[in-house]
């Protein structure tokens, strides 16, 4: 195909954050830093809701597979990163581009539908919580993360197909630390018309989606809690989800930045900045809301490390997972 052709020739350069020399080993240590601290800590949830048979429930399976989709998800823009800045290399092969947008995506909007399965689990804990064991069983668990995985692969792969279809002339210099879809279609020299079209259309479709699901699975919640007669059940019930509600906040907070950002001040740098929270902050700081704010990762987190034994946890809903 012809944008085939054109593009083998064009080079992708990675501008990265800055310029100036004197602040590569600074961002360096930076993102390291960030980057250990959230690889390390989402695989000790998934450690901990593995060795702890006491978290083989619903709501930590499905926090399991947040914790090792982060993982991919900083592992897809960050290491090329700190390449780049050890080697004083800024390019990137066409090739990797192509792979790195797909692997964004796929993670982004899987992180997107976990965390609205999340939701349901505590809709269905709170709000029917006899039925809980029923309606939550395993195979449900399981069918609800692999579409969700489906779901965004086939969303990843259309975005990633239709980037293939484009023309990229000459050196293509992306003013980001990685290959933003976004980007990559404005620096395109052919029609993106179509491409544009595909990009906004899906966003609205899978992210606006799983945002109707959440509002609407927290509305019932809500409801549910104010019809508890006692301030000590209504602060039991509402403990189940809060953490799960502060992961929601941030996630959808950092990406509606993002978007503010790059739409009020139209730099590219300004939206490079504010795209490190949304996929570097955010699954850093996951594991230390679920530790810090849950009584039973914390209680699992003393076990594992053993410093204390502990007794079984009480949650809504005990019931086994694979």
């Amino acid at each position: 195909m012809e944008p085939g052709n054109n593009t083998q020739y064009s080079k992708f350069f990675l501008l990265g954050f800055s310029e100036d020399p004197e602040l590569q080993p600074l961002i360096f240590g930076l993102f390291l830093s960030m980057y250990l601290i959230a690889v390390c800590g989402n695989l000790l949830i998934i450690l901990v809701t593995i060795s702890d048979s006491h978290l083989h429930t619903p709501m930590y399976f499905f926090l399991s597979n947040l914790s090792f989709v982060d993982i991919c998800f900083t592992s897809t823009t960050i290491p090329k990163m700190l390449q780049n800045i050890q080697t004083q290399s800024k390019v990137i092969t066409y090739e990797g581009c192509i792979i790195q947008v797909y692997f964004y995506i796929f993670f982004a909007g899987l992180d997107d539908f976990l965390l609205t399965v999340m939701a349901y689990d505590r809709f269905v804990a709170i709000c029917h919580p006899l039925h809980y064991t029923v309606i939550m069983n395993p195979w449900l668990c399981a069918l609800l993360v692999l579409v969700s995985w489906m779901m965004s692969a086939m969303y990843s792969l259309l975005q990633s197909l239709m980037v293939l279809q484009l023309t990229f002339c000459g050196e293509v210099e992306i003013p980001h630390f990685f290959c933003e879809l976004n980007q990559m279609v404005q620096l395109a020299c052919s029609d993106t018309f179509l491409n544009d079209m595909v990009m906004y259309l899906e966003s609205v479709l899978l992210a606006g989606g799983p945002f109707a699901g959440i509002i609407y699975s927290y509305s019932k919640i809500v409801s549910s809690i104010r019809r508890i007669s006692s301030t000590q059940g209504k602060f039991k019930a509402f403990s189940t989800c809060a953490s799960h509600l502060s992961v929601v906040l941030l996630f959808y907070c950092t990406s509606l930045g993002v978007y503010l950002s790059s739409a009020a001040t139209h730099s590219s740098h300004s939206s490079a900045t504010a795209s490190v929270m949304y996929t570097v902050v955010t699954p850093m700081l996951n594991p230390f809301i679920y530790s810090l704010r849950n009584k039973d990762i914390k209680r699992a987190l003393k076990r594992v490390c053993g410093i204390v034994g502990i007794k079984r946890p009480t949650v809504l809903g005990q019931m086994k997972c694979p």
